[in-house]
């Protein structure tokens, strides 16, 4: 851990899109308040002056883990910087303003006071090497690009529905691209059907696969289709917006693909890679993910616990006088919570220990999500033991240590 006292000055920082407010703290114990604009050159000009007035390290407190005066701040070797939770720092100042009065050179200056009073609390960023961050940063974007690509998918199934239903039901996968082939290649039903027989059977057998043998029944299902509607002025608006649709679910497809490519390579070479890829159910897309959530710093978490709390699958328990309550986590980094519950569901049929635990689980009346969230948890100790280790996962391993300690699981 970064010991707060080594630095030669001390910085709040309050971020924004264009600029930036400080309150500077020099050893002498003198504050200064500065307002920098949000440019590299300025950022640059700023810090290097400062850096050559105090001769040493600078700290800098901020709002933020990531983002870009996160990336501008640890290009410098001599800065470090600590995140401060937006709430913490909210609740602070509440604490001193219960009006609710806020102002940006007073949170610059409560951000440099809490990295000062809590040095146990608000820990520096310490960056993992290249290769994670790439990785980090690849995978979080992959998501996002999943979640376009899921909202494109549903305002194509309402706009189809409004006009030309069928394709619907003749295709399962709203996604594929043969789906959204037709829809670019004939927008409505009227245009399909006018299409002889032999062309539309070329173009459902031109890319193969196990589309083929539902090419006949297809075919069968266009010649019986009917119109939803005839109204010219609602076919032509909702057709040019299905085309559109399908030509971006293409194109985000695409890039997801290109993702999964570079992913993949990247993860191939990390010397985790293997470790993580014995999990049950860890594919090419969970297996970087997960490695992504956890790092190669052995130092960063020293315990499952911490994982649980930082992942959000530890519950949080509130306590106050007779009363106790339990409720879901939520200040957590949430990609990495949904990770771990995603790839736990997935492990409920891979897994024979955790397809009878989330069975048990089930039968305690809980729903699947809180079945789910268990397993995660349950996961997360077998994870940080072999991550901690460098030991691969061994199924018959675990389940040899569980019948040894005569586990209820196993013995249900």
């Amino acid at each position: 851990m970064t010991a707060i006292n080594q630095f030669a000055a001390h910085v709040g920082l309050d971020w924004a899109d264009k600029k930036h407010d400080v309150c500077i703290q020099y050893e002498s114990g003198e504050r200064r308040f500065q307002v920098i604009k949000h440019t590299p050159e300025a950022l640059d000009s700023w810090l290097k002056e400062l850096h050559k007035q105090v001769k040493g390290k600078i700290a800098v407190a901020l709002e933020l883990k990531k983002g870009p005066i996160v990336y501008a701040l640890q290009k410098y070797p001599f800065v470090t910087v600590f995140p401060v939770h937006a709430l913490s720092l909210a609740r602070y100042r509440q604490a001193f303003w219960p009006s609710g009065a806020k102002d940006d050179p007073l949170d610059a200056e409560l951000a440099l006071d809490l990295m000062l009073r809590y040095p146990k609390k608000i820990k520096a960023i310490e960056p993992s090497n290249s290769d994670i961050r790439l990785l980090q940063q690849l995978v979080e974007q992959r998501r996002l690009l999943v979640e376009d690509k899921r909202r494109f998918v549903n305002r194509i199934i309402n706009t189809l529905k409004q006009y030309y239903p069928q394709p619907l039901e003749w295709f399962s996968h709203r996604d594929s691209e043969l789906f959204c082939d037709l829809i670019i290649r004939w927008p409505s039903l009227q245009q399909l059907k006018r299409a002889r027989a032999h062309t539309v059977r070329l173009f459902l057998n031109a890319k193969g696969g196990t589309a083929v043998a539902h090419t006949e029944q297809r075919i069968e299902l266009i010649v019986n289709a009917v119109p939803l509607t005839t109204d010219v002025s609602i076919i032509q608006a909702n057709a040019l917006m299905a085309v559109a649709l399908a030509k971006q679910i293409k194109l985000v497809a695409e890039n997801i693909k290109a993702y999964d490519e570079r992913i993949e390579a990247l993860f191939d070479t990390l010397p985790d890679a293997a470790l993580f890829k014995s999990l049950p159910s860890m594919g090419p897309c969970m297996g970087p993910r997960m490695l992504a959530a956890l790092g190669d710093d052995r130092n960063r978490f020293n315990s499952a616990e911490e994982i649980q709390n930082y992942a959000g699958i530890a519950p949080v328990t509130e306590r106050s006088g007779q009363k106790s309550w339990v409720h879901w986590r939520w200040q957590c980094a949430k990609f990495v919570r949904q990770t771990f519950v995603e790839w736990a569901a997935k492990t409920v049929y891979s897994s024979y220990w955790a397809g009878l635990y989330y069975q048990q689980q089930r039968e305690k009346g809980k729903s699947h999500q809180s079945a789910v969230r268990a397993l995660a948890f349950k996961w997360i100790r077998i994870i940080y033991r072999c991550w901690k280790t460098r030991t691969r996962y061994d199924e018959a391993k675990y389940l040899k240590a569980l019948r040894e300690r005569q586990s209820p699981l196993l013995m249900a």
